[in-house]
């Protein structure tokens, strides 16, 4: 009788605990935390037919990074209760609930594919969004877990849009910022690597000299 109380008891604190989570958040708070995740779908859906296309990094590695961030914004969700759209159960490439991501897809796939060059500007687009999308996201909460997972999501967007800019620049071609100010992007692009990975995991690549240097673990 004892044991069927306390775990009553367990389970009514447990459930208690999820709905203070949900109740907690904002409603900029959870919308960010299901923005972001589907941003962070976009960019992997895009890589992924870029990498198909090209059969180039920095898109073989950085896909990889992306699917990282989605796990990352869904452990969040699970953690505050949020239900996962019908879209993310499915996870079919090209399917958003929102429709700019979709919009955004749509376009990125079909400069994309026009050429590599073309390809290498999307990615950094992408990332160019994601950063300033980001630091919208960053200005709307003050919960510790939700900055941490966004500024973890930003230093990998960060290294990865070095690497679209560096290989962009090898090519002859300066990309410009069309969602961050020319001050953020530069000091971006200046700066060095962050442990953040380009692949399936934090600070994947650093063990070979390739965690420094703007990026380039990106591009192995």
């Amino acid at each position: 009788m004892k044991k069927a109380l306390f775990l009553f008891a367990a389970i009514q604190l447990f459930m208690t605990a999820q709905s203070q989570n949900v109740t907690s958040l904002s409603k900029e708070e959870k919308e960010g935390l299901l923005y972001m995740r589907e941003e962070e779908k976009m960019a992997r859906d895009v890589y992924d037919s870029m990498f198909a296309k090209w059969e180039v990094n920095p898109f073989g590695n950085i896909r990889q990074s992306e699917r990282v961030h989605m796990d990352r914004m869904k452990t969040l969700a699970v953690t505050y209760g949020i239900q996962e759209e019908k879209v993310f159960k499915q996870d079919k490439a090209g399917r958003f609930s929102d429709p700019l991501l979709a919009s955004y897809y749509k376009t990125l796939i079909a400069s994309g594919t026009q050429s590599l060059t073309d390809a290498l500007k999307a990615g950094a687009k992408i990332e160019d969004l994601d950063i300033a999308d980001l630091d919208k996201r960053i200005a709307q909460t003050k919960k510790e877990d939700i900055l941490a997972a966004y500024k973890y999501l930003r230093m990998g967007s960060e290294n990865h849009l070095r690497a679209f800019v560096r290989r962009l620049k090898s090519q002859g071609v300066d990309y410009q910022p069309e969602f961050l100010t020319k001050g953020i992007f530069d000091a971006i692009i200046s700066g060095e690597n962050q442990q953040a990975g380009c692949g399936n995991g934090p600070g994947q690549g650093q063990g070979k000299g390739e965690g420094k240097g703007k990026g380039k673990c990106c591009d192995k």
